[in-house]
């Protein structure tokens, strides 16, 4: 297991076990954190995963692909290089104590 911590709006944080292989989103849905909804399933065609990351964390999880990049751009309307989708984020061992943002939704 892989401790991940999401932080809500309000500072108030969530740390979470995941399972090696598992997405943040999956892990967050899994374990009710709040605003992270995972709608379409971890498809990359919404964007009720967006979280924020460090740029220390952004570096461990790797750059955005095509398809996340896109999907930014469509619903955002200033896609920061802090803005991830979580469902794209595949958790492993190394990324213990990785800390998820959760973005609110206004």
């Amino acid at each position: 297991m892989t401790t991940i911590v999401f932080i809500q709006p309000d500072g108030t944080r969530r740390e979470v076990d995941a399972k090696a292989g598992e997405s943040g989103m999956q892990a967050a849905v899994r374990a009710g954190v709040d605003g992270i909804v995972g709608e379409c399933g971890g498809a990359c065609m919404c964007a009720t995963c967006h979280v924020q990351v460090s740029e220390a964390d952004d570096a461990r999880i790797g750059p955005r692909e095509a398809i996340e990049e896109e999907m930014l751009e469509s619903v955002l309307d200033d896609v920061s290089p802090a803005s991830r989708l979580s469902c794209q984020i595949k958790l492993r061992p190394d990324l213990e104590g990785l800390v998820l943002n959760v973005v609110e939704v206004v």
